[in-house]
């Protein structure tokens, strides 16, 4: 994402019906929209819309699997980690914290954490 999610933007994108069980339901392990659309009881067409909106927000990546015959499927991560709310004098602030996303980024946080 290349600029910062306002306030009111994270908490619209999370009061969605839908958007939190997505991410609830993505955050155990990459799952695919119909395993999200049945974890969650909504439609595909519904999923996917969420999903979309979770995408465009860095909430969520896609991945693309393999099956073993050869024919590929689109499976879904939370990238999301936690959101904290701080009050201040000035108003509201939110600092989101997310998953790395790629390999690279992934052994930096390792590497880092040694």
């Amino acid at each position: 994402m290349s600029e910062e999610l306002s306030i009111e933007e994270l908490l619209s994108v999370l009061d969605d019906e839908y958007a939190r069980p997505i991410l609830v339901a993505a955050s155990a392990e990459p799952k695919s929209a119909k395993a999200l659309a049945e974890a969650c009881d909504a439609s595909l067409p519904t999923v996917y819309r969420r999903l979309d909106t979770l995408e465009a927000h860095d909430l969520i990546t896609e991945r693309t699997e393999l099956d073993d015959d050869g024919h590929h499927y689109s499976t879904y991560e939370a990238t999301l980690q936690s959101v904290a709310i701080e009050l201040d004098e000035e108003g509201l602030t939110a600092d989101v914290s997310r998953e790395p996303t790629d390999a690279a980024d992934r052994f930096t946080e390792l590497w880092e954490g040694i």
